[in-house]
């Protein structure tokens, strides 16, 4: 068998909505919309943990949260030892050559994690900033090339002022070739001149933009500070959650920001997503250099979104659609795609666990035991709904838990019972709760009656006698023990 070359271009933080082709008239993203009329857009694809770290966990070993037992973000848990059986080391295990650039965010940060080899750009991380005193070229290649090209033994990522995780925003003060996402692309095209030409690879291409710091070049920045954007959507029901705000706060996950703020933050978001879309460019015209273009699958993918001031909450983490619903584009040359149908949307619920199967499928590797997830390719099973939870502190402290339906959103909130049910037909931006009409009770209570069925016997005690439990602790001794018990 002919098997074909496999690009992962994974990105951080971006929303689904947040690219042309998504219908957004306020972002140019004329390279990653080629893509997807050429490929198959996933227009219902999620990350049922969205968050970087557990969402990696799902991407890496096609297994969903209640397999993986990652819940939510912590850092500082070995990932060799807890997941050792991953999408790259399978296909290294088949024969391909097994390369990442760009962010990994596992523990420890050297961690190839089934790679033959890493170039490491993870951003800001707490854990590893603690451990290390501070930014270290020993565990980011970035900083090492960043301070090689400036000839400054202190060059570091941060060093602009704006936050990892904050809510402000400015241009790239450097050359545009020296920003981290011009050189996770530079790194990945010499990974692709490296390569042992007689086998196929899987690359795997990630980007920490668009992330926070928003600081796209200063060209991208102006074009985008020069822009209009429309009203942020704000539901009726925000002013339930008024008691955790955080208003004004630069890195409140929850509360108001002045307007200003709001179009310098969204200015540098989208710069930065068509700084990224400018290098998806430059990658087919590299793989066109080399030949490899008519033989070489490019997925595009996000671990999770940002909701944006979408009802004046900010970052991620939580079940709503700008923080769990992701850009998913699997583009197939026609020579590899028999069994695929023709390029066009795709409407079936997808989650970031699914991208293992579906990629071993087509490199025609057979997927290992214990892997949930589900092949994307038409014609295989449909998932009815998609369960999703994540651990939050922003609108009190709860395990966000929700149901994702062919139309509908439950969500519920263990720490108080609070319920929510969303219309995603007729409310794409989740504005109305229909949990209090009374028309809406059957559907409220069907849902419910799913979630029951995805928590049933999990250790933290969120089901009892059929119902739902509200108040059980969302970090229990049971659950370090059951995340710790994998190492």
């Amino acid at each position: 068998m002919n098997r074909p070359n496999i690009i992962l271009v994974c990105v951080d933080e971006m929303r689904a909505d947040a690219m042309g082709a998504a219908g957004n008239e306020h972002i140019d993203t004329p390279n990653l919309d080629d893509l997807a009329r050429g490929g198959y857009r996933f227009t219902r694809a999620y990350s049922a943990t969205p968050t970087c770290v557990p969402a990696r966990v799902a991407m890496f070993t096609g297994k969903s949260p209640d397999l993986h037992g990652r819940y939510g973000y912590r850092e500082g848990i070995s990932f060799p030892d807890a997941y050792p059986v991953t999408l790259q080391s399978t296909l290294r295990d088949a024969g391909y050559q097994a390369f990442g650039v760009g962010k990994m965010h596992v523990f420890p940060d050297r961690a190839r994690c089934g790679f033959d080899d890493v170039q490491l750009h993870d951003g800001f991380l707490h854990t590893s900033r603690r451990l290390s005193g501070g930014p270290s070229a020993a565990i980011d290649d970035y900083v090492d090339f960043l301070r090689r090209e400036t000839g400054d033994p202190r060059a570091d990522y941060q060093e602009t002022g704006i936050g990892c995780n904050a809510m402000t925003a400015r241009p790239w003060e450097r050359e545009e070739r020296l920003h981290p996402t011009r050189w996770v692309a530079d790194e990945s095209f010499r990974m692709l001149e490296r390569r042992d030409p007689t086998r196929p690879f899987f690359l795997y291409m990630s980007f920490h933009r668009p992330h926070a710091p928003f600081d796209p070049p200063q060209w991208l920045w102006d074009k985008y500070r020069g822009r209009e954007f429309p009203p942020r959507p704000l539901g009726d029901w925000v002013e339930r959650f008024d008691e955790h705000r955080r208003d004004f706060a630069s890195e409140a996950e929850f509360g108001a920001q002045k307007e200003t703020t709001h179009q310098q933050v969204r200015a540098g978001y989208y710069g930065s997503i068509e700084f990224i879309d400018l290098q998806l460019n430059r990658l087919r015209e590299t793989l066109s250099d080399h030949a490899l273009l008519e033989d070489t699958i490019i997925v595009f993918v996000s671990d999770h979104g940002d909701m944006m001031g979408d009802h004046d909450m900010y970052r991620k983490s939580v079940g709503y659609e700008g923080s769990a619903r992701v850009p998913l584009v699997v583009h197939v040359p026609p020579r590899h795609r028999e069994g695929w149908g023709a390029p066009g949307e795709v409407e079936s619920i997808a989650e970031l666990r699914d991208l293992m199967p579906t990629l071993l499928g087509l490199a025609g590797v057979e997927v290992p035991g214990g892997v949930d997830g589900m092949s994307l390719r038409p014609g295989g099973p449909v998932r009815e709904h998609l369960h999703g939870e994540h651990l939050i502190g922003s609108l009190g402290r709860h395990s966000m838990q929700w149901i994702r339906s062919q139309r509908h959103k439950y969500v519920w909130f263990s720490g108080d019972g609070h319920e929510q049910l969303f219309d995603l037909v007729e409310d794409p931006q989740e504005l109305r709760d229909l949990a209090a009409d009374p028309g809406a009770a059957d559907e409220l209570a069907r849902h419910r009656e799913i979630l029951v069925r995805e928590l049933s016997g999990r250790e933290e005690g969120f089901v009892a006698d059929g119902e739902l439990v509200a108040g059980r602790p969302v970090q229990s001794e049971a659950t370090w023990v059951r995340e710790f018990a994998r190492l």
